[in-house]
């Protein structure tokens, strides 16, 4: 099972995340509430964290709005 850090998924923006996570707090939030996410889902995944499937759904569903807001971030 793999992460996938905002660089694995937006390899064309690496610059730009770099850019905007030193330059753009609100970015920088966006950015580190990812991974925060994307961490704690790969620890449900792995069986080290267990939470009741609803809310590893609702987690999931979260971290996909979180990508969608980061990438439309990452497009203009």
């Amino acid at each position: 099972m793999e992460k996938h850090d905002l660089l694995h998924e937006f390899p064309e923006f690496k610059e730009k995340i770099h850019l905007l996570k030193v330059e753009d707090k609100h970015f920088r939030k966006l950015f580190d509430e990812y991974h925060e996410l994307q961490n704690r889902i790969y620890n449900i995944n792995a069986g080290i964290e267990v939470v009741m499937d609803e809310y590893g759904h609702e987690l999931k569903a979260k971290l996909l709005f979180l990508k969608d807001t980061i990438y439309n971030y990452l497009i203009k």
